[in-house]
């Protein structure tokens, strides 16, 4: 596995299912520059915790564009597969018509290149936050049998905005509307004396 926190993040094009139902053929990563990305990988459209998160993802949406943050799913299937998951109900083992586009990895080029490969040649369940520059900021990788906490992924860009608008950094258990602190012995010193019993 990859650790890719501080570094550009690897660009790709292939095929995707937009969020207006649209396939294209050449969906580029590198085109949302200038704006947040949370790209994430599922395992396979079809199985059992996928389709949860992918919800879980869509269900957040509008708070994500609220931080000018572009959701990307990826998965290894075709975009006809995508397609067909879009188009199958809910209580059918579909997901609907989702509000962000999935990214066909049939040649397995962008896990690879993510360095997030299962050994049974499916993604890991992986996501990044990608800031405005294409730089990797935070990333978390999981086992198949482990599904993520979107809610999390929306507190580290609220924490990466804290920390671009204010020059601070974010302590453990930061969220919007808690204070921060600077890089500095003294304010370390200060956020302790207030808040270390509470950690």
């Amino acid at each position: 596995m990859s650790v890719l926190v501080t570094q550009q993040a690897p660009d790709f094009i292939s095929t995707a299912v937009l969020a207006d139902g649209q396939i294209v053929e050449d969906f580029q990563l590198s085109s949302f520059k200038g704006k947040k990305i949370v790209l994430f990988f599922c395992p396979l459209d079809f199985t059992f915790v996928c389709p949860i998160e992918i919800l879980a993802h869509h269900h957040r949406v509008a708070a994500f564009d609220k931080l000018d943050t572009q959701l990307i799913g990826v998965s290894i299937d075709s975009r006809h597969t995508h397609n067909a998951w879009r188009n199958t109900k809910i209580n059918d083992g579909g997901i609907g018509f989702i509000d962000f586009p999935l990214v066909s990895d049939m040649d397995h080029k962008i896990m690879e290149k993510y360095g997030i490969v299962h050994p049974e040649g499916t993604a890991l369940r992986a996501s990044f936050v990608i800031d405005e520059n294409f730089v990797v900021r935070h990333q978390v990788v999981n086992d198949h049998l482990l599904g993520r906490n979107v809610d999390e992924m929306l507190r580290m860009v609220d924490a990466l905005d804290f920390h671009t608008e204010n020059g601070e950094v974010c302590p453990a258990g930061w969220n919007k509307g808690d204070e921060g602190m600077k890089e500095s012995a003294k304010s370390v010193e200060e956020y302790l004396s207030k808040n270390s019993a509470n950690l």
